[in-house]
């Protein structure tokens, strides 16, 4: 099938490229020419395990190619994935000035029938909005499909290539044997297909981000209860984890959440609700516990140093988000930074993949070195803000070595409490005695 994705961003680069996996000849289109010429040239734009491979196999089998031009790149498509930003505006809603613009495009392109798709996690009702905005001058029939992205950061290609469900929202029984045609070689195991009308499939993406949000606050005013309490977080995790009711994932606590989806996507959905009249209490109570679990370990850090952390080093180890991606949307890590400098402190991080998007956000706000154990030279204490796997395992000879105070401020529990304690480290993690 000819496909053409409008957008480059981590959505549409993920998708283009797995949908040319399985044979679909895949155009992915984008406004910033420079991007454009870096893809053609196998380039890969955004770090993602085990996307370069597939996307320079495609590419150089001819599967895959990119262009400027909106017209050129939807004219022989019978699919047209619109995988386009979806920014937050001052009040947290959704902006939806780039869909709706190209959307508005496409109209006077269509010369036969086509499907758009609504990629972007996109609030209620915009199915109907890209619809009216394309028939406004759209002289051939269309549908407008609502198909949300589920794919989780550092697993996105298995999370495309082997989905738990798909889920599309449509009222055309054309546009359904389309999709249903489109996506049967990810589904050949049985993971369901599931129809829904549009505005169902535009809420559904919402509900999944905002419930999992729910999950990890809850679990972070658990952890701040243990501290109080003097219970251990891990022995609840793990008894409350063994029910299949609530199951085990997302249970995990640290130093709040980030990233492109779980922030935007509930304040979306408050605004939402909000723009009907309905006062979504929990949602609320979520991004406020999350807000403040980012800065949690930061009293901690001033009562180790008597409240007082001016001409204090720090090393900090993890800049992303979370591990196995360069994202630091939202990333906690930004947060901590922004606060030992102010209390006076200096940072120098280490990040396998997010240095350079963190230096080009904040600059010599902070110091970067080229490996983990270089951060702690002259370092007061080491804080860990992400828990990529190599982090887990550490010399920690060479750790109490290097710092001034075998001191530990670990905001993502990575390692075991007695342990580090025998070895004679001050080991200060989250929800934990």
């Amino acid at each position: 099938m000819k496909i053409a994705v409008v957008g480059t961003g981590y959505v549409g680069l993920v998708s283009g490229t797995c949908f040319a996996e399985t044979g679909n000849s895949v155009t992915c289109i984008d406004i910033d020419k420079t991007k454009v010429d870096k893809l053609s040239n196998g380039e890969i734009t955004i770090y993602e395990p085990g996307l370069e491979k597939i996307f320079l196999r495609n590419l150089r089998e001819g599967r895959l190619d990119f262009t400027t031009d909106l017209s050129e790149g939807i004219k022989d498509a019978k699919v047209v994935f619109l995988a386009l930003p979806t920014p937050p505006g001052e009040d947290g809603s959704a902006d939806l000035k780039y869909v709706l613009g190209v959307a508005k495009d496409l109209g006077n392109m269509l010369t036969d029938y086509k499907v758009i798709v609504d990629k972007s996690t996109v609030p209620v009702g915009t199915a109907a909005k890209v619809h009216a905005a394309i028939a406004a001058n759209a002289k051939v029939e269309f549908d407008v499909v609502s198909n949300p992205e589920f794919l989780r950061e550092g697993v996105a290609v298995d999370d495309f290539m082997k989905p738990d469900r798909v889920v599309i929202g449509t009222s055309s029984e054309r546009a359904k044997k389309v999709m249903s045609d489109l996506y049967a070689p990810y589904v050949r195991q049985g993971n369901p297909v599931i129809f829904m009308d549009e505005k169902s499939a535009e809420l559904t993406k919402y509900a999944a981000n905002s419930f999992l949000a729910t999950k990890i606050s809850f679990m972070n005013e658990i952890a701040q209860l243990c501290e109080r309490l003097g219970a251990d977080v891990d022995m609840v995790r793990r008894g409350i984890g063994s029910d299949d009711r609530i199951g085990k994932r997302f249970l995990f606590p640290g130093i709040g959440y980030g990233g492109s989806c779980f922030p935007k996507d509930v304040q979306a959905l408050i605004m939402s609700s909000e723009e009907v009249g309905y006062d979504f209490q929990i949602l609320k109570a979520v991004e406020e516990v999350n807000e403040a679990q980012k800065l949690h370990l930061i009293p901690k850090i001033k009562a180790y140093f008597n409240n007082d952390l001016k001409g204090k080093h720090f090393a900090l180890w993890g800049l992303a988000f979370k591990p196995n991606t360069d994202d630091i949307r939202e990333a906690p890590a930004l947060y901590l930074i922004d606060a030992l400098t102010e209390a006076g402190a200096t940072v120098t991080a280490f990040d396998p993949e997010a240095m350079g998007n963190v230096k080009a956000l904040i600059g010599d706000k902070i110091s970067y070195v080229q490996n983990q154990y270089d951060a702690l030279a002259n370092a007061d204490a080491l804080i860990i803000a992400t828990e990529w796997a190599e982090f887990r395992t550490p010399d920690f000879d060479k750790v109490a070595n290097s710092l001034k105070n075998k001191v530990i401020f670990d905001g993502r529990n990575l390692f075991e409490v007695k342990q580090l304690r025998e070895m004679g480290f001050q080991y200060e993690s989250i929800g934990r005695p």
